[in-house]
């Protein structure tokens, strides 16, 4: 019988996530910067993803823009998933819900969650692309953390329209803090968004071929 012990569980990493460099107060994951082919970014929904994909499908980078459901298995039991995302060209680390009225503790287990998933995969050897997400000033604190600065960083626009200005607070802050060597933009920017903005349809990450 298995009996996990307080010694076995401090040599369990599934249990400390603290196998990785980290970042900020909050001691986050730190992601690596990594580079991709910026002129030409496709991208496909996880919920999209097969084993054993075809040729066409697996030239693109891989986005969790989609409910926390249908990815939460990816930091619970990460070997699972791995041999499936390992054939596309790059991942986006998974988008994990910062919603504002969400308690902070919430959030940052969000972005540490993501950051943790991100650096997992890197590990393996695979090129990983942070995506970051923030809500109300309160969270700068912790949101930004985990990136190193100039990486190429993603950010989703679904549901930002709602709140145009605290969006572009954050995004401005954002740009302050990380200086991303380009954004790709999962969504129509707004106009007021600075920076090497890389807009890739959400429409088009649907359209795949089976």
């Amino acid at each position: 019988m298995n009996i996990n012990t307080s010694k076995s569980m401090r040599s369990d990493n599934l249990f400390m996530r603290n196998e990785y460099s980290s970042h900020g107060k909050w001691n986050i994951p730190l992601i690596k910067k990594q580079a991709v082919d910026v002129e030409n970014v496709t991208l496909i929904a996880c919920s999209d993803t097969r084993s054993n994909d075809n040729e066409t499908n697996t030239k693109n980078g891989v986005h969790f823009f989609v409910d926390d459901y249908r990815f939460n298995g990816i930091y619970n039991n990460p070997e699972k998933s791995l041999r499936k995302y390992s054939q596309y060209a790059f991942l986006l680390s998974p988008d994990f819900s910062t919603y504002a009225d969400m308690n902070l503790w919430r959030q940052l287990e969000s972005v540490a969650k993501n950051r943790w998933c991100g650096c997992y995969w890197q590990e393996q050897g695979l090129t990983v692309i942070p995506t970051i997400s923030w809500s109300t000033p309160r969270s700068y604190e912790f949101c930004f953390d985990g990136v190193e600065k100039n990486s190429i960083i993603a950010i989703g626009m679904i549901g930002c329209k709602q709140n145009k200005k605290e969006f572009l607070r954050g995004y401005d802050y954002m740009l302050s803090k990380i200086e991303p060597e380009a954004v790709i933009c999962f969504g129509t920017p707004f106009d007021e968004m600075r920076g090497n903005i890389i807009p890739v349809d959400y429409r088009s990450s649907r359209k795949v071929v089976r």
